[in-house]
Order: structure tokens, then C-alpha cells, then sequence
């Protein structure tokens, strides 16, 4: 089955109950018992729930993994699978990371012990480099969010596997479309699904995916302790989003190619953040282990007062959080999605005050260029 078709028929299709095409809302808590355990395979909709189960097997059958879980958010899923570590356990993550994940593993989870360094992974070298005793796994979001520097998936987890690590990826910029991290040896793969999966502004979800029985089991437990499940409205709403996710990615690439060619020619703009272009220090690794580039482009117009008088003067782009929707979205990383992450660490990063980031929708490209252009302009 090819992709777009794995889309639309893959996982569960329909209702073998009533002939729907579309999977139906369950909106219930609990099901009925014959007895007692003599259930239909649902007992408690925290446990299982049929729109949600049928999510979980979509995704599950598009990254190519042994089970799949839909959280109530992104965050939820990566907090979830950080669960199945314990109290003294070390954690190696990707630097440039979202900065929610760097926020709830500095100040939340290390709160109970579970330990965490951040490194460039981009160069492979670093993570031997920083491996301990107690470390468990290597977190990697690859491309990253805001600078898209881009992890050589299968190298680090050839690595992972010498030491006996997890290798887990961030693969919400990607999408299963464009990248598969599974197939280049990874054992867990998660996304915030509010993003591209989702694709229209109106769902929040975090799904994950894992390659074995004895993670399935372990994270299903996690899951059903903890709770935070997302709810059928929402599962559903994700299951048609998903639908049209590939003509959507190819859209998103095609616009995104164009603007990131007015971009590096204009003298307004310093620095051109984008996987896609042959100048991206890791693009032949992006090139090789997916499929696409995607639509995520950052670059720098050189300080806060030049992105603020940028912001206020786009169109086209709605300056708001979040991305991968079919409006064209802008934000600048320091003061929104990464405010969490202190100056100084934002600093080392290259995070700068004048970094803009823009997610490119599904409006003409030309128009969104013309955006730009008048905006930078003024």
C-alpha cells in the first residue's frame, strides 16, 4: 500500500456495525459487561476507547511500529514516555529541542530524578561523547525546532544500540510522509499531532509509537496510571486531518522551496534556517533519510526590533503558536515557543532576538512571498 493510500485505508476503516466510512465518535466512559470481565474488548474509556484505538492503529501502521498512543498533547506523549524511566536514570536530548521539552525535562521530570544533558547530535561525535553510566536513551528531534538542524537517525542508533540505550525521535516537522525514524532503527517515535497531523488549528494531541510488545505494554501502562488520553471528538478530528496529510506536505514543500529562495536573496535577511538547501550542514543526511524537507523555515532579520516591525506589517502569515496548519503561521522562537529556555542557553544556541520562524500553509505561494517582501521592506 503507498502512502497516500495507507492514509485514508489504513489502520481501521470504517464501522463493520452500521457501514460508516468514517470510523464513529464513541462518546462513552464505560461499557457494558456480560459479567464480570466478560467485555467486548473495552471496559473504561481511559483504558481504551473505540475512535481512539482506531487513531492508534492509523499511526501505528504509518510509521511502521508494533502498537500506537494517543495522548491529550504533545507534551503528554513525551512526558509519558519519559515515565518509563525511573529515579536516577539519564536522558542525552537533541540541544535545540522544542522548548516545552526542554522545560519539562529541566524543570519538571528532574524533579524525580530522571537526569538530562543537551547536545548538538547533529554531529554524532557528541553523543558518545556524553553518554554515562546511567544513561537509558537518546532523545532526538531531528529536524529541530527553531533552527532545523537535522540527527543522522540511523547512526545515532547504531550508537544507541552498542550501549544498550532507547533511541527515541521527535518526529512531528517530518510527519510519517516524509520520514520514518522505525525503519532507520529507532524504538520510539512520537509527534505533537496538533501540528501537521491534525493540520487545521483545531486539535491538540500528542501520538507515539513503539517498535516492541515489551515497550506497548510498558507504555500502555503508563497510559491507563496516568491518564492523560486523548478524548474520542478529538481522535476523530485527527483521523480526518491525517487523511489529506500528504497532498498537504507536498503543497507545504512546493510553497516552502519558493520562499526560501526570495529569502536567502533578500538583504534583509542575514541567515536562511532550511533543511532543503544544499548550504544546511546536514542536508545530505536530510536528503538520504527522508523523503521531504517539509514546511518549517527559519531566518534572521538581524534584531527584536526588525522581527517586531516584520510582524507588524505581515498579511498573510498569523502571528501565533504552534505550526504545520493550513494558515501560514509566524512567531519569533526567543520571545514565544522558547521563552523557557534561559537568555544565555538561548544565546549559545544561536536563538537570537531577530530569529523568525514561519510555518508555510496552503495559501498561493506568490501571495505569501509578496507578504514578505513588503513586510521586510518596511
Amino acid at each position: 500500500m503507498r502512502r497516500k493510500t495507507q492514509l485514508i485505508h489504513g489502520g481501521i476503516a470504517g464501522d463493520p456495525n452500521t457501514g460508516a466510512v468514517s470510523v464513529p465518535i464513541y462518546q462513552v466512559s464505560t461499557y457494558k459487561q456480560d459479567g464480570v470481565g466478560g467485555h467486548k474488548g473495552f471496559e473504561y474509556s481511559r483504558t481504551g476507547n473505540p475512535t481512539r484505538h482506531a487513531l492508534e492503529e492509523l499511526i501505528k501502521d504509518l510509521e511502521g511500529g508494533h502498537a500506537g498512543f494517543a495522548f491529550g498533547s504533545g507534551m503528554a506523549a513525551i512526558t509519558a514516555v519519559m515515565m518509563l524511566f525511573n529515579s536516577g536514570d539519564h536522558v542525552l536530548l537533541t540541544d535545540d529541542v522544542y522548548g516545552g521539552t526542554y522545560r519539562v525535562m529541566s524543570k519538571v521530570l528532574n524533579r524525580f530524578g530522571i537526569d538530562s544533558t543537551f547536545v548538538d547530535t547533529s554531529n554524532l561525535d557528541n553523543i558518545e561523547k556524553e553518554i554515562k553510566p546511567n544513561t537509558k536513551a537518546i532523545y532526538l528531534e531531528t529536524p529541530t525546532n527553531p533552527l532545523l538542524k537535522v540527527t543522522d537517525i540511523a547512526g545515532a542508533a547504531q550508537i544507541a544500540k552498542k550501549h544498550g540505550l532507547l533511541t527515541i525521535v521527535d518526529n512531528t516537522f517530518s510527519t510519517p510522509y516524509w520520514q520514518n525514524p522505525l525503519e532507520l532503527g529507532s524504538d520510539i517515535v512520537l509527534h505533537s499531532a496538533t501540528k501537521y497531523l491534525g493540520g487545521h488549528s483545531d486539535v491538540v494531541a500528542g501520538l507515539v509509537v513503539v517498535n516492541s510488545e515489551k515497550l506497548a505494554e510498558d507504555l500502555h501502562f503508563v497510559q491507563n496510571s496516568t491518564g492523560g488520553v486523548l478524548g474520542p471528538q478529538d481522535s476523530w478530528l485527527l483521523m480526518r486531518g491525517i487523511k489529506t496529510l500528504g497532498i498537504r506536505m507536498e503543497e507545504h514543500e512546493a510553497s516552502t522551496a519558493k520562499i526560501v529562495q526570495f529569502l536567502g536573496d533578500h538583504p534583509a535577511v542575514s541567515k536562511v534556517y532550511y533543511p532543503g538547501l544544499e548550504s544546511h550542514p546536514n542536508h545530505e543526511i536530510a536528503k538520504k533519510q527522508g523523503r521531504g524537507f517539509g514546511g518549517m523555515v527559519s531566518f534572521d532579520v538581524g534584531s527584536e526590533a526588525n522581527a517586531d516591525k516584520l510582524l507588524g506589517n505581515v498579511k498573510y502569515f498569523t502571528l501565533a503558536e504552534s505550526l504545520g496548519a493550513v494558515e501560514s503561521l509566524i512567531s519569533v522562537p526567543a520571545r514565544m515557543t522558547h521563552a523557557s529556555i534561559p537568555a544565555e542557553r538561548r544565546a549559545e544556541l544561536g536563538i537570537t532576538d531577530g530569529l523568525v520562524r514561519i510555518s508555510i500553509g496552503l495559501e498561493d505561494a506568490e501571495d505569501l512571498i509578496e507578504d514578505l517582501q513588503q513586510a521586510l521592506q518596511k
